[in-house]
C-alpha cells in the first residue's frame, strides 16, 4: 500500500504524457500552485463529472493562482478522446505503469460496492509554488468535490 502524503512533504516529482503524447512536468508548474488530481478512468460517468466540474471552474482557479493536472492510468489516445467528447479544459496525463498513482498514495487497496478491490483512489493533492504538498484529499467523492476544493482554498 502507498504511503498517503501529508501537508509539508515534498510533492513527488512526475513527467507523463498528455492527451497530445507532449510531456508535463510537475517542474514546470513551480512558482504556481496547481490542483493534481486522481481518478480511476477516462470516458466513465464519476470520472467525467469532476472533469467537467474542474473544467466549469478552470477560470476562477486561474484567477487564484491555480492550474489544474487530472491523472488516470490512461493512455493519451484515450485522454484526447475524453477531452474531445467533454470539450474539457482541464490538463489531462496519463500514468499506464501506476508510478506516479502510488507516488501520490493514489493507488492502493479501496472499497468498491463493499468489496476491497485495488484500484486508483480517487484523491486530490494541492501543491504551493514551492512544491510542496498544501493539502493532500483521499477517497473524495466525484460529485461536490470541486466546489468544497474552492470553498476550502478560499477561492
Amino acid at each position: 500500500m502507498s504511503e498517503r502524503l501529508q501537508p509539508g512533504d515534498t510533492a513527488p516529482a512526475f513527467t507523463l504524457p498528455d492527451a497530445d503524447g507532449n510531456e508535463v512536468s510537475l517542474a514546470a508548474y513551480r512558482g504556481r500552485k496547481v490542483i493534481v488530481y486522481f481518478y480511476p478512468a477516462a470516458l466513465t460517468p464519476g470520472c467525467t463529472k469532476q472533469a467537467c466540474d474542474f473544467t466549469d471552474n478552470l477560470e476562477v482557479l486561474a484567477a487564484a493562482g491555480y492550474d489544474v493536472v487530472g491523472v488516470s492510468p490512461d493512455k493519451p489516445e484515450k485522454l484526447a478522446k475524453f477531452r474531445e467528447q467533454e470539450s474539457l479544459k482541464v490538463t489531462l496525463v496519463g500514468d499506464p505503469s501506476k508510478e506516479v498513482l502510488e507516488a501520490y498514495g493514489a493507488y492502493g487497496e479501496k472499497k468498491l460496492y463493499g468489496k476491497t478491490v485495488t484500484g486508483v483512489i480517487r484523491s486530490t493533492v494541492v501543491v504551493d509554488e514551492a512544491g510542496k504538498v498544501e493539502r493532500a484529499l483521499y477517497n473524495v467523492k466525484a460529485t461536490g468535490h470541486v466546489a468544497k476544493i474552492i470553498k476550502d482554498l478560499g477561492v
